[in-house]
């Protein structure tokens, strides 16, 4: 009863611990050489995860397009999104990078009309406009008059960093519409399962541990995504980074570092990504969405406690409107 709630609010706080450890360690060795370390370290998770839930270490029965799809998926979610989302992480912290994410749900919303023929309800819209409010509501604030401006209307200024805004965007649009290409994915992956004349209740021929594949399929259409994230980001950083190799290097060698992205890993790609994809099997998709909207606020308290950030009743305000805002999509 109710294990499809507990597994949400797992990934809820399984990406806050992820948004914590990344934090600490793009700082330390920067987006790129992070990221590489990620892709190695859930790759290695996955080949033995695999090897004992399929009997084999790559995605068993995974045709043609459903390589295709998560591909798709791992370029737009994992390459794009989150390299802006480290990339946020470094201007402006992972507690506003985490409460920018709440952008994935309209995002997921328009592609799912887009690419799915989904419909979008008039509470869908009024979701936006909430979470949107909420967002605006943390970053935003009346612009201090300057010495010499007085009497004239100074508006609205940006808390942070602009740049760090417009990552942090990029970051929820591209969860989001990597959400969307993933569901595609999986629907092309349980259709080939049904191919080799399977169901998703079985156990696959030769697996280690005996689990249904309805469990270990989110395990191996994740993998898919980590190949073409790893080959992403080790091409962007070997032919458009300065001295690639020399910050791979020293990133290999900062302990801390490798600590932190090995952390990141578990929490995220590994445990956070896969958990996703098996919640919406246990509870209805709003419900899970809803329940991992949570992140922007687990993260405020020990984002604050870690890192000595100073925190504002607007920003919790608008954290919690931004989540109230995600719901109303899955209402």
């Amino acid at each position: 009863m109710f294990l499809g709630e507990f597994i949400s609010l797992s990934v809820a706080v399984s990406w806050t611990v992820t948004a914590l450890f990344a934090e600490v360690a793009s700082k330390r060795i920067g987006s790129l050489p992070l990221n590489v370390a990620r892709m190695v370290f859930s790759l290695v998770l996955f080949v033995l995860t695999l090897s004992l839930v399929m009997g084999v270490p790559y995605p068993r029965f995974a045709d043609g397009p459903t390589w295709g799809w998560l591909l798709l998926s791992g370029l737009v979610g994992y390459v794009a999104g989150d390299y802006c989302l480290f990339q946020g992480y470094i201007l402006i912290g992972s507690r506003f990078g985490q409460l920018f994410m709440t952008l994935s749900a309209p995002t997921a919303a328009l592609m799912g009309r887009l690419l799915l023929g989904e419909q979008m309800r008039p509470l869908a819209v009024i979701g936006m406009l909430v979470t949107l409010t909420g967002i605006a509501l943390s970053i935003l604030s009346k612009r201090t008059p300057q010495k010499g401006e007085a009497g004239r209307h100074h508006g609205l200024q940006f808390n942070l960093p602009l740049r760090g805004i417009l990552y942090a965007c990029g970051a929820g649009i591209g969860q989001g519409a990597g959400l969307v290409l993933s569901k595609i994915g999986l629907q092309h992956y349980d259709a080939a399962i049904l191919q080799h004349g399977l169901t998703l209740e079985m156990v696959p021929d030769g697996a280690l541990i005996p689990i249904p594949l309805s469990i270990s399929m989110p395990f191996a259409a994740t993998m898919i995504r980590t190949v073409i994230g790893l080959v992403s980001f080790l091409t962007l950083l070997l032919l458009f980074s300065r001295d690639g190799t020399g910050q791979l290097r020293r990133a290999v060698h900062d302990r801390k570092s490798m600590l932190c992205a090995l952390g990141s890993t578990f929490f995220g790609p590994f445990v956070g990504v896969s958990l996703s994809l098996l919640a919406t099997q246990y509870t209805s998709a709003g419900i899970a969405q809803t329940l991992f909207a949570l992140t922007p606020i687990l993260i405020i308290a020990p984002a604050a406690l870690l890192f000595h950030q100073r925190v504002t009743v607007r920003e919790v305000i608008g954290a919690m409107i931004s989540v109230a805002g995600v719901s109303l999509f899955f209402v």
